[in-house]
C-alpha cells in the first residue's frame, strides 16, 4: 500500500494534474523495473495470522530487519509501520501482509537478486522469532475476524468505506495478496500503447499467476480468489477502463477519470483526514467539506491517485495489477513478462496487434473467465491457454532483443525468468491447480499442510 506523499506546493492550475502524470516520462535507456510483492506472515506455532505487536509479531519483524539488516524504521503515530532502505520500502497492507516495494532497478536479474535477498532477511528475522511466511493470493485458512487491523489512519478509513461500497472490499484489504510491476514509459503515445496492452492482456496475468482457490478452508470455486474479489469490489475505481481504448485517450483522460473517482482521505501533519465519498474536484475549487477553504497540494494529487485500483494503473509510471502473490518463482516471472511485452517496440506493437480487434466486453469476459477458470479460461472466441502460449513467446522474443545479461555475462538475457510461466502453459496448470491436486489427493482435505510445503 502506498506511503502518503509530502509537499509538492499547491495546485493553481488544473493543467498540474496532467503535469505531474507527464513529469514520469523517460528515455529508453533510463527505464527502470520497480517490483512489489506481498506475502502472509502467521505465528509457526499456532498457524494464526501475526497480530501487530508482541513477541511473535509484525512488529517484532519489522524491529529484527531494522536491527539486523540496516533499514530506516518509518512512523505514523508512534508506532512503526515499514522500513526504508536504498531506494526500497518495506511496508503494511491492512491485515498485516509484508510488502516488499523494490527499488527502481535497470534489469530483472537485479530485480530478482532483490527479491532473494529479502525474502533470505525476512526468513532469517521470522526464523529467530517463531514466524513463518507463505505467498498465496488469498489466505486459504483464516477468517475474516482473524485478520489483525495494522495501526494506519488510511486502513481505518477505508474499512469503513469498503464496508459500504461492493461486497467483498475488506476481505481484498485483509485476505489477499499480490505481486505487481511498475515500468516507465517516455512519452503519452508510449503510456497509451502500454496501458492498452497492460488492460487487454491483464487476464493473462491473472490465469497465469492464479494462485488463490481456498478460503475459509476448504476450495472456493476460482482459481483466483483474488481476481474475483476485484471484480465485486468497488466499480467507481476497480475494472478494465474501457475508455483507455477510446481515441483520445491520454494523460486528460486519465485525470478526468481519477477526479471523479471519491476521495478517501487528505493526509496532514502525520494524520488522516476523513474525506470519504468528497469530490477532489471540490477540493481544486477549495470546496472540500473535509478541509473547506483549502486548494489541494500536488502530494494530495498523488495521495489521491493511489486511491484507484484497476487491472493497471497510471502514475509517474505504470503498475501492473493483476496477478496473485505467489511462490519466488512467480515474484521474478512477473516483471520478465511485463518487460519482455513492453521494453521492446517490436513486441509491445506484437502485443497490440494480438489484442486491438477486442472490444470492451471481450477484455472484460476474459477478466472473470481468467479468476474463475485460469488457462481453462474462454471469452469471445479467444482461448485463454493459446493466447497465454502467444503472449509468452512475444514476451520472451522481446527479452531476447533486450539482451540484458546477468551472472557477470554468463546469462546472455532474462528470458530463464520466464521458465515457470511456460512450464504452466506446458502443462496447462496453474499455481492453483496444483494447490487443488495435493488438497484433493496427497493432503487428503488437509489444508493445514499448505504451510509446511508452500511456505518461503
Amino acid at each position: 500500500m502506498s506511503i502518503p506523499q509530502q509537499g509538492g506546493g499547491p495546485i493553481e492550475h488544473r493543467d498540474q494534474l496532467a503535469a505531474y502524470i507527464a513529469s514520469g516520462e523517460k528515455p529508453k535507456d533510463a527505464w527502470r523495473i520497480g517490483v512489489e510483492h506481498e506475502k502472509f506472515g502467521y505465528d509457526d506455532a499456532r498457524k494464526m495470522p501475526l497480530p501487530y505487536e508482541g513477541p511473535v509479531s509484525i512488529t517484532a519483524m519489522l524491529e529484527g530487519l531494522r536491527d539486523r539488516f540496516n533499514w530506516t524504521p518509518v512512523l505514523e503515530a508512534g508506532k512503526l509501520i515499514g522500513l526504508e532502505r536504498d531506494g526500497a520500502n518495506v511496508s503494511l497492507e491492512p491485515g498485516g501482509q509484508l510488502e516488499l516495494s523494490g527499488a527502481p532497478l535497470e534489469t530483472i536479474h537485479q530485480t530478482c537478486d532483490e527479491v532473494n535477498g529479502h525474502l533470505a532477511e525476512v526468513e532469517a528475522v521470522a526464523a529467530d522469532i517463531g514466524a513463518g511466511f507463505i505467498g498465496l493470493g488469498a489466505a486459504p485458512i483464516w477468517g475474516q475476524d482473524d485478520m489483525p487491523m495494522m495501526p494506519k489512519g488510511r486502513y481505518r478509513l477505508m474499512t469503513d468505506y469498503m464496508g459500504r461500497v461492493g461486497t467483498l472490499g475488506t476481505q481484498m484489504m485483509y485476505r489477499t495478496c499480490t505481486v505487481q510491476v511498475n515500468l516507465d514509459f517516455a512519452s503519452e503515445a508510449d503510456m497509451v500503447r502500454k496501458m492498452r496492452v497492460a488492460l487487454a492482456l491483464q487476464p493473462v496475468a491473472t490465469a497465469l499467476f492464479a494462485n488463490s482457490p481456498f478460503l475459509d478452508g476448504k476450495p472456493n470455486g476460482m482459481k483466483s480468489w483474488r481476481a474475483h474479489i476485484w471484480q465485486n469490489l468497488d466499480a467507481a475505481r476497480t475494472g478494465m477502463l474501457p475508455f483507455v481504448f477510446e481515441e483520445g485517450f491520454g494523460y486528460e483522460a486519465w485525470v478526468d477519470y481519477v477526479l471523479d473517482v471519491p476521495m478517501y482521505f487528505v493526509y496532514r501533519d502525520g494524520k488522516y483526514i476523513d474525506a470519504l465519498g468528497q469530490s477532489f474536484r471540490d477540493f481544486l475549487k477549495g470546496q472540500l467539506p473535509a478541509l473547506p477553504g483549502e486548494v489541494p497540494t500536488l502530494s494530495d494529487w498523488a495521495d489521491h491517485m493511489t486511491t484507484v485500483f484497476p487491472e493497471a494503473r497510471v502514475k509517474k509510471y505504470i503498475e501492473m495489477r493483476g496477478a496473485d502473490g505467489g511462490p519466488w518463482r512467480r515474484l521474478c516471472a512477473l516483471p520478465a513478462l511485463w518487460v519482455g511485452l513492453t521494453y521492446d517496440q517490436g513486441a509491445l506493437d506484437a502485443a497490440w496487434d494480438l489484442v486491438k480487434g477486442w472490444d470492451a466486453e471481450t477484455r472484460e469476459a476474459l477478466r472473470r473467465s481468467a479468476g474463475r477458470d485460469g488457462l481453462q479460461a474462454q471469452a469471445g472466441g479467444v482461448r485463454m491457454h493459446d493466447l497465454a502460449r502467444e503472449v509468452l513467446a512475444i514476451a520472451e522474443g522481446g527479452l531476447k532483443a533486450r539482451a540484458r545479461s546477468g551472472n557477470d555475462g554468463l546469462v546472455p538475457d532474462e528470458t530463464h525468468f520466464l521458465s515457470a510461466l511456460k512450464e504452466s502453459v506446458d502443462s496447462g496448470k496453474v499455481p492453483a491447480d496444483e494447490l487443488l491436486e495435493k488438497y484433493r489427493g496427497a493432503w487428503n482435505g488437509d489444508l493445514t499442510r499448505i504451510y509446511d510445503e508452500y511456505s518461503y
